[in-house]
């Protein structure tokens, strides 16, 4: 992919196209805006470099302006940086608000804007390629869809499609199904799928939090009791097995069963047959069994506290779900499917992903899974009041904490400082030949918003309408430094 290269000036020109090709990036040279858009339209241009101004008469940024949404208007997801005077600096500021994705005073870092570009680049790349594999699996999961009832459920992993396609297929059997993952990670839907693709999809799906059986109301809630049978029960009720009979009975959280509790499933299971408490009549159902569990219970039964036999009865069949960190390709579809699905403010402008906010979202570990993932999400439709959000409105911890490893080196450049109180320390020394730091006309603000925020960074970034990463390069040009002092 290409750096496109804007700018009236032919030794900027060259000496861009010098530095983007020692860092092995192709570009190609644009003077006029007009020939900029033609470019875009015909070539394969992985990020924009563009200058603020195109004649030395205007310096006031209004053609940069221009066509920097232009450049969105015909693709809104190509990164762009701009390159501004000083005299345009609050422009190009402003701009960053709109999805710019950075901006770099002149005379610029070599080091930084070629890193930044080269970034740019490798993400839009990664984005193709996304959404080149998405599209594919996306008609491979309509394909599946088209033959059974998916109950909704939004993936476009490798790994989900096959989960799926194995839980349709084996839907059509009676034998017990065991799911497997980690909380929030989907084992309910996944028990609703083999439930909807069954002979049994018309029947009873009654559904049973397992592990939070108390051993006196077990028998009760799982078999029924009669008037009488204790304190309390003044007329006859049916358990969980009865109401589920023809159908299936989803036990959730079966690892957290107590071994007494145990002993009674297992009976059942062997049987078909068990009695109200209460009644000696022995009664029979005809029910499926679709277990969860987020434990491992290899080792629970190594540890004593699962029962073997137990286990063989119900993992006939086991579908084991991937946590969301594993299948990051998930992550946006699920996340815009939120977006379309959760309720936000009522007048609120339809909410949408900056791209800051997608990488936070891509480059983030989901300790919670696809709960946590909704959460954030509804939490972010909530808070971002002007309908583009940016990732503090996500309210991810900071980034590091629980960052997928490929993405650590990305996570230490957005990292906030950590482990004491924050001051501003005094301004770096500015280079010689570069304007003093103190002219800069964002100084100012950028100290006010990080005093205002108690020197946390992502706040003051999210007061700015800027992400962490850009706060923080403007603050290492500008040389305003976070210091710690000790807490006491």
């Amino acid at each position: 992919m290409k750096v496109l290269i804007a700018d009236d000036q032919p030794a900027v020109c060259a000496a861009l196209q010098l530095l983007f090709e020692l860092h092995g990036l192709p570009s190609v040279v644009v003077n006029r805006p007009e020939e900029t858009l033609d470019l875009i339209a015909t070539e394969d241009i992985g990020a924009v470099v563009q200058d603020m101004n195109f004649t030395q008469e205007k310096t006031s940024g209004e053609e940069g302006v221009a066509l920097f949404r232009a450049i969105k208007k015909l693709d809104p997801d190509l990164p762009v940086v701009l390159l501004t005077a000083w005299g345009s600096l609050e422009t190009a500021v402003s701009l960053v608000k709109e999805g710019a994705s950075d901006y770099m005073a002149k005379p610029w870092d070599d080091d930084k804007l070629a890193r930044v570009v080269k970034n740019l680049v490798q993400m839009r790349a990664l984005q193709q390629e996304n959404t080149r594999l998405n599209a594919q699996r996306t008609r491979l999961r309509k394909t599946l869809a088209s033959r059974y009832d998916l109950r909704g459920l939004v993936y476009a992993s490798e790994a989900m499609h096959s989960l799926v396609n194995l839980a349709c297929t084996i839907a059509a059997s009676d034998a017990p199904v065991l799911i497997t993952g980690p909380n929030g990670s989907g084992k309910e839907k996944l028990a609703e799928i083999v439930q909807a693709n069954s002979r049994r999809k018309d029947k009873p799906f009654v559904k049973i939090n397992a592990g939070a059986l108390p051993d006196d109301l077990l028998e009760a809630e799982l078999f029924g009791a009669e008037a009488g049978a204790f304190t309390g029960a003044n007329k006859s009720r049916i358990g969980r097995f009865e109401a589920a009979h023809g159908g299936t009975l989803f036990l959730d959280e079966i690892g957290n069963l107590s071994m007494a509790g145990q002993a009674k499933l297992l009976r059942v299971l062997q049987t078909g047959e068990f009695e109200r408490l209460g009644s000696s009549g022995t009664r029979k159902a005809d029910v499926r069994i679709v277990s969860a569990t987020n434990t491992d219970l290899q080792r629970a039964i190594a540890a004593g506290t699962f029962r073997e036999d137990l286990y063989f009865r119900l993992n006939v069949i086991e579908l084991p779900v991937p946590p969301l960190g594993e299948r990051p390709d998930d992550v946006l579809l699920l996340a815009e499917h939120f977006l379309q699905t959760l309720p936000g403010i009522d007048g609120a402008p339809p909410a949408k992903l900056s791209d800051e906010a997608r990488l936070t979202l891509q480059t983030y570990e989901w300790p919670g899974n696809v709960r946590e993932l909704q959460n954030r999400i509804h939490r972010a439709k909530l808070t971002a009041l002007d309908g583009v959000i940016r990732p503090a409105h996500l309210g991810i911890p900071p980034a590091g904490a629980r960052v997928r490893p490929e993405f650590e080196s990305r996570a230490a450049m957005n990292a906030t400082p950590s482990g004491g109180l924050p001051t501003l320390a005094s301004p770096r020394p500015e280079p010689a030949d570069g304007p003093p730091a103190a002219a800069d006309p964002e100084r100012g603000s950028i100290e006010e918003a990080l005093l205002k925020a108690g020197g946390v960074v992502s706040k003051a970034a999210a007061e700015m309408g800027l992400s962490r990463q850009a706060l923080y390069r403007r603050m290492e040009r500008l040389g305003i430094v976070l210091e710690r002092r000790p807490k006491v």
